[in-house]
């Protein structure tokens, strides 16, 4: 019978190889915050239906998305997702047309993201609570 050899070639390195770096952490939140958004699609269903249903039902989704302990919370986290999902998306238009793929450019993009999700995400919740 023949004897099977391991590949010369080096094994793929793992996160103990790889520093982490601002486009690495960018990636993983881009990932996270698709995954969320998902996830997250139940708060405006669930408004929908309860809106459906009547006074009764669309009364207690109002009390309970504009709860400080729960909903306030939730639907600042769940906004800053879909903020920062999108920024995300449109850095990897910009890399679409061959543009920021220095590395100055690329770190530059990351923070940018990350900081752009923040301020759009404060700027729309004093938005929303002005117009309260």
């Amino acid at each position: 019978m023949a004897e099977v050899k391991a590949p010369s070639r080096p094994l793929s390195p793992h996160l103990q190889i790889y520093g982490w770096t601002w486009t690495f952490v960018m990636s993983g939140f881009h990932r996270a915050t698709g995954f969320a958004i998902y996830l997250g699609s139940v708060i405006p269903v669930f408004w929908l239906v309860c809106l459906a249903l009547g006074k009764g039902p669309y009364d207690f989704a109002t009390w309970i998305l504009g709860t400080w302990w729960f909903g306030i919370p939730v639907l600042i986290a769940y906004s800053w997702g879909i903020i920062h999902h999108t920024l995300g998306g449109i850095r990897h238009f910009v890399w679409d047309f061959c543009y920021g793929f220095e590395t100055k450019e690329r770190f530059f993009m990351a923070k940018a993201t990350l900081a752009g999700s923040v301020i759009l995400t404060v700027l729309l919740w004093i938005a929303v609570f002005i117009a309260r």
